[in-house]
């Protein structure tokens, strides 16, 4: 009964195998190998779009703050909400990468709102050589909240940004349950949306670990292939992250894995409806849940062997009956006997 994070989840067996095969024989260093080759046409046509420049990295934060980097000089800030993952999960590595560029923060909520964005650029670069110019703008899909923007919403956003004529980068850590919840077209969701770069993950969703990082327009590629070598994210055997990748687009793995996601936490969800005394306090768009739980339900659960994550209040000691708040995530390997014996502990 493991939920604290879809992190934590074992490799799908077919980015395994196909890790295993790409271990056969000789290829070249560097992105050359000729799986590579392969994988940047399939993104170019998953996501309609045949000139993008297409990179791939091994964390999600190297993916965010290499590209940040190369959207955003480093007098400049990139606007973000407060729970970006830029912010809060980062140890502030797209202000060391970039070279000091700072986060503005916007709104107080997990998704900006047009209208506190703009707000918030406008108070940027108001005194010249002083304070920082505006940068990008950074959108998390999924938030770090479990919601996941609408076209409309991420249209919108994008819309005030190019009004500045501002980047606009997106964060996809989770980009895969976002798409299967929306059930729309990657290309609906990034460019045709107003999106110049985003993070492509897979770590989250079945690879062992690999992020794409995809511009839009290649006139920063060779910018970012520069940041990439000189912050050490280049990998020599670059073919074992262009064998996950490859893996995980064939058959629309990365698509099927994140709606298996999705709807084991959709079944969650619904059990915990059913649990005395607890209470579901997000919107669960995608594949996380922060819910409270009585005191006493986290205590049959870590009996039973339960792992996720309480955010406050201490298990062990207090009313029974005190509601504790916790997150839970599932993945795509989380079966659905599991989750039914969570929430049959939680139920008591």
């Amino acid at each position: 009964m493991f939920f604290a994070s879809d992190n934590s989840g074992p490799a799908h067996p077919e980015v395994m195998a196909a890790i295993s095969a790409a271990n056969e024989g000789y290829a070249m260093p560097y992105g050359a190998d000729t799986i590579m080759d392969e994988v940047r046409a399939r993104i170019r046509t998953l996501f309609e779009a045949p000139d993008a420049a297409v990179y791939l990295v091994a964390t999600g934060t190297a993916a965010n703050s290499l590209a940040l980097a190369t959207m955003c000089a480093p007098y400049e800030t990139v606007f973000c909400s407060p729970t970006a993952h830029i912010h809060e999960d980062e140890c502030n590595a797209p202000e060391f990468y970039s070279g000091g560029a700072k986060l503005t923060i916007v709104g107080t909520s997990d998704q900006m709102t047009p209208d506190a964005l703009r707000a918030s650029i406008e108070s940027e670069q108001t005194r010249g050589v002083h304070g920082p110019q505006r940068g990008p703008v950074s959108i998390t899909q999924v938030t770090e909240r479990g919601a996941v923007h609408t076209l409309a919403e991420i249209k919108a956003l994008a819309d005030v940004a190019k009004s500045y004529g501002l980047g606009v980068h997106l964060d996809g850590a989770r980009f895969a349950n976002a798409q299967a919840a929306l059930g729309c077209t990657a290309a609906e969701m990034t460019w045709k949306s107003g999106v110049d770069v985003v993070s492509f993950g897979g770590t989250k969703n079945g690879c062992m670990g690999v992020e794409a990082v995809i511009f839009f327009d290649p006139a920063k590629a060779w910018e970012f292939e520069l940041r990439r070598k000189r912050g050490a994210h280049l990998f020599s055997k670059h073919r074992y992250l262009s064998a996950q990748m490859l893996a995980y687009l064939i058959n629309d793995l990365w698509l099927t894995s994140a709606k298996q996601a999705n709807a084991n936490c959709a079944r969650l969800a619904a059990g915990l409806n059913e649990v005395a005394g607890a209470r579901i306090t997000n919107r669960p768009d995608a594949n996380i849940i922060f819910a409270e739980l009585p005191r006493a339900a986290h205590q049959r659960l870590a009996a039973a062997g339960a792992r996720y994550y309480v955010l406050a209040g201490d298990v062990d000691i207090g009313d029974a009956d005190e509601p504790l708040p916790c997150r839970l995530v599932c993945d795509w390997s989380i079966t659905e006997e599991l989750i039914d014996a969570f929430v049959g502990t939680a139920k008591g």
